[in-house]
C-alpha cells in the first residue's frame, strides 16, 4: 500500500553515494590512515582529481580490479585499489558500468565480510557506487551481496552500516530482492539502526524499511524485530527532523494486523492524535491518514482515538488542510461519530 501523499511529497530521498572516505571522514577508520597529515592531504586531492577525471582508461581500471583480486597484494595494496574504484564509481556514472563489465563486483564483494574493517567500508561503499546504475543491480545481487551486505549491516563501521543499508535500498528497488533482503534478515538490523544509529545512520535505515515495507512479509518481520517503538519515538522528537519520514513507515507498518496490535499497544494513537494537532501539514496529513486506516480496521480503536481528543484539530484540518488532507479528516471525523453515537446511544 503506497498512498499517493508520501510517494509525491519528497518525504524519502535516495541516500547519496559514498558520503565518507576521500577527506577522512571522523569515525571512519579511514581517518587517520595516511602516514602524515600533509601527504594525506595530497593523497586525498589526487584521487579526487583521478575520480573526477573525465577519461579513465580501462587499463587503470583493469590494475585496481588485479590488485584487488591479487592474492599476493598486501592489504594496503588493496585497501588502496578498493578506494580508487568506490571514488571513480561514485563521481562518473559511467564509471559504474565500466567497473562492473570489467569484473570488480565479484572481488568487491569479497571484501564485504573481510575483517579488515577499512577494508570492508571500501567493498561496502564501492558496492552502493555501483548499485546507483540500475544495470549493475542484478549483477550486484547474482554475485551473492546480499548475504554479505547484511553482514556489514550488522558488525561493520557506523559509515559501512549506513552505506549498507543504501546498498540494500538500491537492490530492494527490484521487487525480488526485496523479499531476499526481508528472508535473510536485514529488516532486524535494519531496525537496530534505526534505533540505535547515528542521524544519518536513522535516515539511511527509515529509507531501506519503507522500500522493504511494501511486502506484507517484511512488515511482519519489522514488527517482529520491534520496529514500533524507535518509529513513535522518533515522530515524538523533531530532532532528528525525521517526523515524516517515521510516520509514513509507520502508515505502512500498522496496514497489517500485527502492525496495528503493536502500535496500539505502544500508545501510538496519542502521539498520532498530537500529530495531527501540532504537526505541519503534511505530518498532520500523514498522521490523519494512518488514524483512519487504524480505525477502518479496529472499531474498539475508535473510541480510543475519540478520548484523546481528536474532534478539534480533525475539524480544523478538515477546514483548512489541503484537498487531500480535508477528505482523510472528514472520513475519519464520520468514523469518530458513528462510534460516539453508537456509544452513547
Amino acid at each position: 500500500m503506497r498512498p499517493s501523499f508520501i510517494d509525491s511529497s519528497g518525504a524519502f530521498s535516495e541516500c547519496n553515494s559514498d558520503r565518507s572516505g576521500e577527506f577522512s571522514s571522523p569515525g571512519s577508520p579511514i581517518n587517520g590512515a595516511g602516514s602524515d597529515s600533509v601527504g594525506g592531504s595530497a593523497a586525498a586531492l589526487h584521487r579526487l582529481l583521478i575520480s573526477c577525471a573525465a577519461d579513465n582508461s580501462d587499463e587503470v581500471i583493469s590494475s585496481l580490479i588485479a590488485d584487488l583480486d591479487s592474492t599476493s597484494a598486501s592489504i594496503d595494496q588493496q585497501r588502496h585499489a578498493a578506494l580508487e574504484l568506490r571514488l571513480l564509481a561514485k563521481h562518473n556514472p559511467d564509471n559504474r558500468l565500466k567497473i562492473a563489465r570489467a569484473g570488480a563486483v565479484r572481488p568487491l564483494v569479497s571484501l564485504l565480510s573481510h575483517p579488515d574493517p577499512i577494508l570492508q567500508e571500501n567493498g561496502v561503499t564501492a558496492i552502493l557506487n555501483l548499485s546507483l546504475c540500475d544495470e549493475n543491480k542484478d549483477l550486484i545481487a547474482a554475485s551473492g551481496a546480499i548475504k554479505p551486505l547484511i553482514h556489514a549491516l550488522k558488525v561493520g563501521t557506523p559509515a559501512a552500516r549506513e552505506n549498507a543499508a543504501c546498498a540494500l535500498l538500491r537492490l530492494s528497488l527490484i521487487e525480488e530482492h526485496k523479499v531476499t533482503i526481508g528472508r535473510y534478515g536485514a529488516i532486524a538490523h535494519l531496525v537496530d539502526l534505526l534505533q540505535n544509529g547515528t542521524p544519518r545512520g536513522k535516515k539511511d535505515a527509515s529509507t531501506a524499511l519503507y522500500s522493504l515495507c511494501s511486502t506484507k512479509e517484511n512488515k511482519i518481520r519489522a514488527v517482529k524485530a520491534g520496529i514500533i517503538r524507535p518509529l513513535l519515538d522518533l515522530m515524538s522528537d523533531s530532532e532528528y527532523g525525521m517526523v515524516d519520514k517515521a510516520a509514513s513507515v509507520l502508515y505502512a507498518i500498522v496496514s497489517v494486523s500485527e502492525g496495528l496490535a503493536a502500535a496500539v499497544q505502544e500508545d501510538g494513537i496519542p502521539v498520532l492524535v498530537e500529530l495531527v494537532e501540532i504537526g505541519t501539514p503534511r505530518q498532520k496529513e500523514i498522521a490523519a491518514s494512518t488514524l483512519l486506516l487504524i480505525c477502518e480496521q479496529n472499531v474498539q480503536c475508535r473510541s480510543m482515538v475519540v478520548r484523546e481528543g481528536a474532534f478539534p484539530p480533525l475539524i480544523a484540518m478538515s477546514q483548512s488542510g489541503s484537498s487531500r488532507a480535508k477528505q482523510k479528516a472528514e472520513a475519519l471525523i464520520d468514523l469518530l461519530r458513528q462510534q460516539r453515537s453508537a456509544s452513547s446511544g
